[in-house]
């Protein structure tokens, strides 16, 4: 199972909403992660333009993805959403990794 097919991704402005307001989220050096409880695995991905041009969001989206898939299995079901902040760039990927280690166990959802 793929996180990254059509059924698995977050589309709605009310369910984007309903997942920012939630209570579960985490801020780490390179983005900050919201989580609401679901039956379903569900991401969303977002890059604002503050972190600089389509080139550098994308990237940046990239990177969150790729770093998503490798945990895919060891996360519990839910709405995820990660929001790349500036200082991405500035990681590599042995420190987004531990990023999106500490981030997932504070929120417990590791399983």
């Amino acid at each position: 199972m793929s996180c990254l097919s059509k059924k698995h991704r977050i589309n709605s402005s009310r369910d984007f909403n309903k997942i920012y307001k939630s209570d579960k989220k985490w801020h780490t050096h390179s983005f900050v992660a919201f989580f609401s409880p679901s039956k379903n695995l569900k991401v969303a991905f977002v890059a604002s333009k503050k972190v600089g041009g389509a080139v550098q969001r994308n990237r940046s989206k990239r990177r969150l993805r790729g770093m998503f898939v490798s945990f895919e299995n060891r996360v519990i079901s839910g709405n995820y959403i990660f929001v790349a902040k500036q200082k991405i760039f500035e990681r590599n990927p042995q420190e987004l990794e531990k990023d999106f280690i500490f981030a997932l166990r504070n929120l417990k959802l590791l399983k």
